[in-house]
C-alpha cells in the first residue's frame, strides 16, 4: 500500500524528491527508498549509524518530520550540492572591485541553486562623489540591475530556480528609489525587497518627527518619518513591496548578538543571517501529531512532539558536517555557530482537529503552547548534543543567555545551556513549505491558515488530454473520512474568510517562540482602506513580529483570492469596441493601469483602443488575462479562439482557420525606402556595428520593413547576416511585430554585459533590440520615451483561460497562491521559492 495519500503527493515525490539516473531511470522505487536515503546519508556522520538510520527513518517515516526540499533530494545521492536552502551573502564593499567581486560569489552560489539575500545600504548614493575618477555615483539600485540580469542569466544557463533577497536601511539617502523601484513591474523580477526599519525610525514615525537620510555621516537630507513609512505603505499596499523589516528588534532577540550583526535575511524571510551565514530548514508536521482528531478527546500528543523534535534537530546538526557550500567562507560560518531552522507544518490542521478556530484568541493561545513545547525541546535537545559532541565554537554562556530571546527562555532551560553548553547557536524558524505540504498530503503550509479546503487541478495526461481532479486539504479529507458529507463546523475557516489582524495575532503568537523569523503571508482583500492596510503593520509592530508580509490583490499583482463571474458581454463590431467595454467594465480607472497589468505599453493600449493598430493574438492573450475575458471574443467576438472560415477554393484560407494562424504574404519591397543608419560601440569589440533600418508607409503609417548590420569585426559575420535575415523576414509579414524588439531585450550574455550611457545592457542582441526600439519611437510605430516596451519583457504562457492573475510557469495553471511569501502553484506543486 502506497505511503502517498493523494495523487499530486506522489507526482512531487516524483517530479522533484526522487532519486532518478541521468536518463530519468528511478533508482528511489517507492518514497520509502528516499526515506531511507537520507537517514542512512545524516546517520554516515554517527558513531553508531545504524542505530541512528533505525531512529532517523522513523522520523521520516509518515511524513511526521520534513526536511527542506534540499535535503529531501540531495541527501544521500553523492551528487555534488549543498543541502542547505539559503545564504545570505558578504557584505557588499563600496567599490567597484568589490561590488563585482561579490557578484562573482553570487553567481557561484546561485548556480547550486541556493537563494540569497544581500544589504545594498552599504553602497553609496546615487550622486554621491567618487574620489579619484572625478565622476558621480550610479546608486546601489543600478547595482541591483546587474544582480537582476546575473540571477537571469545563471537561470537560463539551466540552473535550479534561485531567489534573491534585497535589503536597504530606512535612512539611506536612496531608500525612496528602493521603495519605488517595484512600480516598474520589468524592474527588479529576480528580487524579493525588504526596508530595513529600526526602532529610532517606528519612534518617529508615531512622534510624527522628522527623519534624516545619512551616508558615511553625512546627512543628504531630512523629511518627515511618518511621510517615508506612508510612502513604504502606498508602494506595498498598490505593488505588494516592499516589505518591512524590523531590523532592532532581530538584532536584539539574537543568541549571537555578541559576535554578529545582521543587516539582511534569506528571500523570504524566515532567516535573519549575518554576513556568509546559511540556514537549513526542516519542518515538524502537525498534523500528523494529533490523537482522536475531532473528537472530544483530541489532543496534540506532546510526548510524541518532545521525541520527535530531539531526534529532528539531531538530524540537522549533522546536516551541517555532511553538507557541501558553494563558498568557504559559507562553510566556516555555517561551522562556527551550527545554527539550524526547525519549523512547523500543518499548524491550521492541527488546530481544526482539536475543534479551534484559526485566528481566535483560543487558537493563538494554543499555538503560542504548542511552539513554546518545540522551543523548549529543540534547546534541550542541542544541550544534550552539546554534552556528547560539544557546544558550537563561538559559544559564550554569559553572552548568549543575555539575548532577547534567551532572557525569555524557560529558567530550567537557561540553567542546562549554562552548564553543559548548546550545539547550534539558533534552533527554530518558520520556513515556507508549501511544496512539502503538497508532498506530505496537502497539509496546511507552516504557519497560514488552510488555503482552500478543496480545488480543482487539470491533470496533463500521456495522450495530451487533461483531466480534473480534486485536491482536498488533509484536514478537510480526515473529517471526511471519519464524517462522510456532514457539514463542516464553523470553526473551519480559510484565507479568503479570515480578517488581516486574525494572521497578525497567530504571527505573533508563534514568533514569541521562534529564534529567527517566520515566512507568513498576511492576506488582505482587495478593497481594504489605506488606513487599515497600514494598521495592520503597526499592529505587528506593536505585537512583537520580526517583520510583516502582506498581499493584496490588484491590477499589478493580479488576484490568487478569488475569481469574479463574468458579466454577458454585448456584441460589438470590432476589437477596439470590445476592449472598451471589457476595460470599462474592470477594475482599470486608466490605461496605464491596464497597461501595466497586460504587461503591454500604454502606447500599445491607446492604440488598440482607437482602433489604430490590429490586435495580435499575444496582446489579446495578456489583455484578455488581466481583464478577465476571453481571448478569442476579445479578438473576434466569439468565445472560440478564432472563427471557423470556410472556402470555396483550393486556396489556404487567410483568415484564422480553426486553432491555426496563417500568416499573412510578405509585402511587397518598393525600390525606394526611407530609413535611418544606427552607430553601436559594443565595449568588447574593437569595431561597431552599423545598424540600417528601412521603413515602409502603409495607409499612411511608418512601420520597419527591413533591417541590415554591417561591421568591420568577421567574428560578427555570420550570425549578423542570419539575424537581419530573419528579423526583415518578420517584419515584412506585417502585423505586430514589436515583439521583435522583446526578444532581443531579452537575451543575456552569460559572459556579463556591459554599461552603455548609463545603463546596464546584458548583451550585444539587447542592445541591437535597443536600437530597434528606439527607431520604433521615433518613427511613431510603438509609444514613445516612459511609455515604451518593457526594458526586461517576461514571456507569458499563450492560452485562452480567463483567471485573474499570473499562470504558473511550471504547468500554465491559473493556480497560483501567495503562501509564507512565496508564490506557489496548486496544480503542480511549484513554487518561486524552489
Amino acid at each position: 500500500m502506497s505511503a502517498f495519500t493523494t495523487p499530486i503527493a506522489e507526482q512531487i515525490w516524483d517530479m522533484k524528491y526522487r532519486f532518478k539516473e541521468a536518463d530519468g531511470a528511478p533508482i528511489d522505487v517507492t518514497v520509502e527508498d528516499t526515506w531511507r536515503r537520507i537517514a542512512r546519508d545524516l546517520a554516515r556522520v554517527e558513531k553508531t549509524p545504524d542505530i541512528w538510520e533505525e531512529q532517523f527513518y522513523s522520523a521520516l517515516k509518515d511524513f511526521k518530520y520534513l526536511p527542506a526540499g534540499r535535503i529531501t533530494a540531495g541527501a544521500g545521492t553523492a551528487r555534488s550540492v549543498t543541502l542547505f536552502n539559503c545564504f545570505v551573502m558578504g557584505t557588499v564593499p563600496d567599490s567597484m572591485g568589490g561590488i563585482f567581486d561579490m557578484l562573482k560569489e553570487a553567481a557561484l552560489t546561485m548556480q547550486q541553486g541556493g537563494g540569497i539575500g544581500y544589504d545594498f545600504s552599504t553602497i553609496r548614493p546615487k550622486g554621491a562623489d567618487v574620489k579619484g575618477v572625478a565622476a558621480d555615483a550610479s546608486g546601489p539600485l543600478s547595482f541591483m540591475d546587474v544582480w537582476d540580469a546575473m540571477c537571469r542569466t545563471i537561470m537560463s544557463a539551466g540552473s535550479r530556480r534561485g531567489a534573491m533577497m534585497a535589503t536597504m536601511r530606512c535612512d539611506h539617502p536612496d531608500v525612496e528609489d528602493f521603495i519605488a523601484a517595484k512600480s516598474d513591474p520589468a524592474r527588479l523580477r529576480m528580487f524579493n525587497m525588504s526596508v530595513l526599519v529600526t526602532d529610532p525610525f517606528m519612534e518617529a514615525v508615531k512622534a510624527d518627527g522628522p527623519w534624516d537620510l545619512v551616508f558615511d555621516g553625512q546627512v543628504y537630507r531630512t523629511l518627515q518619518a511618518r511621510d517615508l513609512w506612508n510612502r513604504i505603505m502606498q508602494a506595498t499596499y498598490d505593488y505588494a513591496e516592499p516589505g518591512v523589516i524590523f531590523i532592532d528588534r532581530i538584532n536584539q532577540a539574537n543568541n549571537l548578538n555578541y559576535c554578529e550583526t545582521i543587516a539582511a535575511t534569506n528571500p523570504c524571510g524566515e532567516q535573519p543571517l549575518p554576513p556568509y551565514g546559511a540556514c537549513l530548514l526542516g519542518s515538524i508536521n502537525m498534523a500528523r501529531l494529533v490523537s482522536a482528531p475531532f473528537e472530544e478527546a483530541a489532543k496534540l500528543d506532546e510526548v510524541a512532539l518532545n521525541d520527535l523534535v530531539a531526534t529532528a534537530v539531531r538530524m540537522m546538526d549533522n546536516v551541517v558536517d555532511a553538507s557541501k557550500f558553494p563558498l568557504e567562507a559559507q562553510a566556516r560560518e555555517a561551522h562556527a555557530k551550527r545554527r539550524i531552522g526547525l519549523g512547523v507544518t500543518g499548524l491550521a490542521d492541527a488546530l481544526l482537529m482539536v475543534g479551534l478556530r484559526y485566528g481566535s484568541d483560543e487558537a493563538a493561545r494554543q499555538t503560542d503552547r504548542w511552539l513554546h513545547a518545540i522551543a523548549r525541546a529543540a534547546y534541550l535537545a542541542s544541550v544534550d548534543l552539546a554534552k556528547e559532541k560539544g557546544a558550537f565554537p563561538l559559544f559564550d554562556a554569559d553572552k548568549y543567555l543575555a539575548s532577547g530571546t534567551m532572557q525569555a527562555m524557560d529558567e530550567d532551560v537557561r540553567e542546562a545551556v549554562r552548564e553543559h553548553g548548546i550545539r547550534n547557536a539558533l534552533l527554530t524558524s518558520i520556513a515556507p513549505t508549501g511544496t512539502i505540504s503538497l508532498y506530505a498530503g496537502n497539509v496546511s503550509s507552516g504557519i497560514e491558515p488552510v488555503f482552500a479546503y478543496a480545488y480543482t487541478r487539470k491533470v496533463l495526461q500521456k495522450d495530451g488530454s487533461r483531466t480534473e481532479e480534486e485536491v482536498v486539504d488533509y484536514a478537510v479529507q480526515m473529517w471526511r473520512e471519519k464524517f462522510g458529507d456532514k457539514e463542516l463546523p464553523d470553526y473551519f475557516v480559510n484565507a479568503q474568510t479570515l480578517a488581516p489582524l486574525e494572521h497578525v495575532k497567530m504571527q505573533a503568537a508563534a514568533q514569541k517562540w521562534v529564534d529567527s523569523s517566520i515566512s507568513k503571508t498576511i492576506n488582505c482583500p482587495e478593497d481594504i482602506g489605506f488606513d487599515a492596510f497600514k494598521d495592520v503593520y503597526m499592529e505587528a509592530w506593536d505585537s512583537g513580529c520580526k517583520g510583516c508580509t502582506t498581499y493584496r490583490p490588484n491590477a499589478v499583482t493580479g488576484s490568487v483570492l478569488s475569481v469574479s463571474e463574468k458579466k454577458k458581454a454585448p456584441e460589438f463590431d470590432n476589437p477596439s469596441d470590445r476592449l472598451d467595454w471589457a476595460m470599462r467594465e474592470s477594475a482599470f480607472k486608466t490605461q496605464t493601469e491596464l497597461a501595466v497589468a497586460a504587461d503591454l505599453s500604454q502606447g500599445l493600449v491607446n492604440q488598440f483602443l482607437s482602433g489604430k493598430r490590429e490586435m495580435a493574438r499575444d496582446s489579446a492573450t495578456k489583455l484578455a488575462k488581466a481583464l478577465s475575458v476571453d481571448a478569442g471574443w476579445l479578438l473576434f467576438g466569439s468565445k472560440d479562439a478564432a472563427p471557423e472560415v470556410i472556402t470555396t477554393s483550393d486556396a489556404e484560407p487567410q483568415q484564422p482557420h480553426g486553432d491555426v494562424i496563417y500568416m499573412s504574404e510578405p509585402l511587397d519591397r518598393p525600390s525606394e525606402l526611407e530609413g535611418n543608419t544606427y552607430k553601436v560601440k559594443w565595449p568588447d569589440s574593437e569595431h561597431a556595428l552599423y545598424i540600417t533600418i528601412n521603413d515602409i508607409v502603409l495607409n499612411g503609417h511608418r512601420r520597419p520593413f527591413e533591417v541590415f548590420i554591417n561591421s568591420k569585426n568577421m567574428e560578427h559575420f555570420a550570425w549578423t547576416v542570419a539575424l537581419t535575415r530573419m528579423i526583415s523576414a518578420v517584419f515584412r509579414r506585417g502585423g505586430d511585430v514589436s515583439f521583435v524588439v522583446e526578444e532581443l531585450k531579452a537575451v543575456f550574455d552569460p559572459r556579463g554585459g556591459a554599461w552603455m550611457q548609463g545603463k546596464y545592457i546584458p548583451s550585444i542582441l539587447a542592445a541591437i533590440g535597443g536600437v530597434i526600439e528606439q527607431h520604433m519611437i521615433a518613427t511613431g510605430f510603438i509609444a514613445g520615451e516612459g511609455l515604451g516596451l518593457k526594458s526586461d519583457p517576461q514571456a507569458q504562457v499563450v492560452g485562452l483561460d480567463t483567471q485573474r492573475g499570473q499562470a504558473c510557469s511550471s504547468c500554465g495553471q491559473f493556480d497560483l497562491r501567495m503562501v509564507e511569501g512565496c508564490m506557489t502553484c496548486g496544480s503542480c506543486g511549484y513554487s518561486k521559492c524552489g
